[in-house]
């Protein structure tokens, strides 16, 4: 399965839009790695194993069920998820990318691939699927919409002051 879609982070057509600048959107989904509870309600918890400048590997914590993922970072334009095939779960990737077609109109782009076919039995569920993708990313970029108006977006998030944002 491959689905892929954009969401529009600053509309000029929209002058009541608050605006994000690149580091704000930059800071905000690496916020989403580092502290994915923020972001995803069902989580219990996620353990960070290995942390570099340009790879965060973790464990997400779902209570009985556990997912090991590694993150590949390109400062200030994409990450890379990858997850390996592990239990039942088969191997999958993400990738999310700030998209800037011309100065300062951002969009954020996400794609979702694994090996599930698209047909038969499983095309219901990559619907449902698909579904859940596209509105954990809306609700992902309206939290870092909110934690940019509160002014918690305006340095590195790096752990730091994550307290502040809980």
């Amino acid at each position: 399965m491959k689905f892929e879609h954009l969401i529009e982070i600053n509309n000029f057509d929209d002058p009541r839009a608050d605006r994000l600048n690149r580091e704000q959107l930059w800071y905000g989904l690496l916020l989403r790695v580092r502290e994915p509870t923020l972001f995803i309600p069902h989580m219990d918890a996620c353990s960070l194993t290995e942390v570099s400048e340009n790879v965060v590997t973790r464990v997400l914590d779902f209570g009985k069920f556990k997912v090991n993922d590694r993150v590949e970072l390109v400062p200030m334009q994409k990450l890379r998820f990858h997850v390996p095939a592990q239990g039942e779960i088969i191997e999958s990737r993400l990738e999310i990318s700030i998209d800037e077609p011309f100065p300062g109109r951002f969009f954020v782009r996400f794609i979702y691939e694994d090996d599930a076919l698209d047909e038969g039995p499983e095309a219901m569920y990559n619907d449902f699927r698909r579904s859940a993708y596209k509105e954990t990313d809306v609700d992902s970029i309206r939290i870092i919409r909110q934690f940019a108006a509160q002014g918690l977006l305006d340095g590195p998030a790096d752990g730091k002051d994550i307290s502040r944002l809980s």
